[in-house]
């Protein structure tokens, strides 16, 4: 028997979970959230939080299977070069994941794809921190 194509297996997390869709509707959130943010928002300079978006959007669509847009657009990733600049401690990275939760739940993915997305910004979050406590 033959598996068709575009089967489970065969297809990237980007695809299983919506593709460009889903990633937009979660960084969408997830930016509701630090725009009112008072330890988050003042790590984006840019009056409009929308660049930040498109920037973290494109990164995890890249991430997770999609279009390479963002190192097209941007080169490689680097991503904790580019958070130097930024003092990123605990209450920095609590505050992250807590508006990336938010954004997460409300994507209402199956449960093993919540927990691979949750595991991955889990680990992100945590390997951006660059300041002691």
């Amino acid at each position: 028997m033959e598996i068709p194509r575009g089967d489970v297996q065969t297809q990237t997390f980007f695809e299983q979970v919506g593709g460009e869709e889903t990633f937009r509707r979660l960084v969408r959130r997830f930016y509701e959230g630090v725009a009112g943010d008072p330890l988050l928002r003042p790590m984006y300079p840019e009056e409009d939080l929308g660049p930040a978006e498109e920037r973290l959007a494109l990164f995890l669509m890249q991430y997770w299977g999609g279009p390479r847009t963002y190192s097209e657009q941007r080169g490689h990733p680097r991503l904790r070069m580019r958070h130097v600049p930024f003092r990123v401690d605990r209450a920095a990275h609590d505050a992250w994941l807590r508006h990336m939760r938010d954004a997460v739940d409300e994507l209402g993915l199956a449960p093993e794809q919540e927990r691979q997305l949750w595991d991955y910004l889990v680990y992100a979050a945590a390997s951006m921190v660059n300041t002691p406590d």
